[in-house]
């Protein structure tokens, strides 16, 4: 999008006040300026000449003493719910910016975009036109941590047509569908067979040779291989690398990435800009945990087995937007092909298995406990913060009443499946942080129980305390199971987990894990002497 809108102009400003003032900082255009009361356009000869003019421009220089803001014209019929946000402090954390986004409406979506600056860029899409306005009035130009933000809208070309095939919201933060977690997965398995593309990361810089001439390369793979691919070129627009997803198969799949890993390989060569392309794989994090095996046995043994080196992104790279995790392998094409195999069947057999043991959602209740004080806040004027959180995060939230009239701590009951756990309890951090109930330099550390079956308590102990105190070296959060507890009238009790939002949220899905191992084991018993007795 090359045009140009140019507002906050003083009304008399000339086309050339504007002409020497573009001239004088050596921004090229390639049109005239058309001067309206109080804005302007132009164009500019490519994307490159009119983003630099809105960093160069944008609420830093003056023209009859008002300060321009310049941002990409949209044609309202395009201005639909997308905005990019520009010069976001590097070192904020991700819960702090998502409670300053949520306090324009509902985001959908909010996508990281690599670039050279210093500073961060994030796209994100809100639920409606009405909430996007509102964010970029608000937003552009507000101060955080010493850095003015920058917002404009993204041209959104495909806005008539809506999301792709009718979904909505249907998209992960590197623009393509995720493979769907079955534990937030609505419908039964047998409604729909079972598609885990395969999520390839590929330098951007090598899209252009996978695509081909006149997409002839792509076609060729497609036809090749019986598969579908889509390259998520639009999305994430600066990124470093970009998503491919490829449908088919697992054989289908496994010769389609044969070849792009021969095209990545062979182009890098050709333009020597690497010695060596890793492969790497994206997958849904509720897969990746049985991927990597108890005390990392299965990863080290597929890395044995394909003769390669298997490194997975941390979990601190996950956000409420993107529940994927970065699969990297190292070592011939061949090897990598194999070690593809290996993790993808992996993969596959996880989804199927969750599949199989979780439809419909299994619902989860946890008690977090926030500062008696900030309630107001979690609430919101009105009721409208706590409503607008539960819609966003699909989750029933109550604030149970204090348990005395001076509690210096309130509990927020959140009901609902592990996304939408995960995605409450972030904002909720986020927010406490954003409202200053913790110091600047102080990580927001939180109280969460959660209840377990009295009988499958002692297998979150362990022996002699060993599991627990190996949540605790893992997660980084203090797990507690206070000893002599009376059972509820559901006979559970409870387990206290007091840590930062992330250290948290991996301890919840351990004690999880550990719960479903013993109902699974459970219900094989019960099988078992069921079959006996026949």
């Amino acid at each position: 999008m090359n045009k140009l809108y140019i507002g906050n102009l003083n009304e008399n400003v000339t086309p050339a006040d504007l002409e020497k003032v573009f001239t004088e900082h050596q921004i090229s255009v390639s049109g005239p300026f058309l001067v309206k009361s109080g804005y302007a356009f132009v164009d500019c000869p490519d994307e490159q000449w009119a983003m630099k003019a809105i960093e160069t421009f944008s609420g830093k220089v003056e023209l009859h003493g008002k300060q321009l803001e310049i941002e990409h014209s949209v044609p309202k019929k395009q201005r639909s719910r997308k905005i990019q946000i520009r010069n976001i402090p590097p070192q904020l954390r991700w819960e702090v910016l998502d409670g300053l986004l949520a306090q324009y409406g509902t985001v959908e979506n909010c996508e990281q975009v690599n670039t050279d600056s210093e500073t961060a860029v994030v796209n994100v899409t809100y639920a409606n036109r009405e909430q996007t306005r509102q964010a970029i009035m608000k937003l552009n130009g507000h101060q955080l941590e010493n850095h003015a933000l920058k917002v404009s809208y993204i041209p959104d070309e495909q806005s008539a047509q809506g999301p792709e095939n009718g979904r909505r919201g249907g998209f992960g933060a590197r623009g393509a569908p995720r493979q769907g977690s079955p534990v937030t997965a609505g419908a039964p398995a047998k409604q729909q067979p079972v598609d885990i593309p395969l999520r390839l990361l590929v330098p951007t810089q090598y899209v252009g040779a996978i695509i081909g001439k006149e997409g002839a390369t792509i076609r060729n793979i497609t036809k090749q291989t019986q598969s579908k691919i889509d390259v998520h070129r639009k999305e994430n627009a600066g990124a470093a690398e970009k998503a491919i997803s490829i449908h088919s198969t697992p054989e289908g799949c496994s010769a389609a990435c044969k070849m792009i890993l021969e095209i990545m390989q062979k182009e890098a060569k050709d333009t020597k800009t690497a010695d060596e392309v890793p492969l790497k794989i994206l997958a849904h994090n509720n897969f990746v945990g049985r991927l990597i095996g108890k005390e990392g046995r299965n990863l080290k043994k597929v890395e044995q087995d394909t003769e390669t080196k298997i490194t997975i992104s941390s979990l601190q790279d996950l956000t409420l937007y993107n529940p994927e995790r970065t699969i990297t392998v190292k070592g011939s094409i061949e090897n990598c092909c194999r070690a593809e195999q290996e993790i993808m069947k992996k993969v596959r057999e996880a989804y199927e298995n969750d599949v199989a043991a979780m439809s419909p959602p299994e619902q989860e209740t946890v008690h977090v406990f926030i500062p008696a004080q900030a309630v107001g806040a979690i609430i919101g004027k009105k009721g409208q913060h706590i409503k607008q959180l539960s819609r966003f995060a699909s989750a029933s939230i109550k604030i149970a009443p204090p348990e005395t009239p001076d509690s210096k701590v309130r509990m927020v009951v959140i009901t609902g499946p592990p996304e939408a756990q995960f995605k409450a309890q972030g904002r909720i951090y986020g927010k406490l942080k954003e409202e200053n109930f913790f110091g600047p330099k102080e990580e927001v550390k939180l109280e969460t129980h959660i209840r377990v079956p009295a009988s499958a308590a002692g297998r979150v102990i362990g022996k002699g305390g060993k599991t627990v105190n190996e949540l605790q070296n893992l997660t980084a959060a203090e797990v507690v199971v206070p000893r002599d507890q009376t059972p509820d009238e559901n006979e559970q009790v409870i387990v206290k987990i007091i840590g930062h939002f992330y250290a948290s949220q991996m301890a919840q899905r351990k004690i999880r894990d550990i719960l479903a191992q013993v109902k699974q084991q459970h219900q094989k018993g019960q099988s078992q002497t069921q079959a006996r007795r026949k």
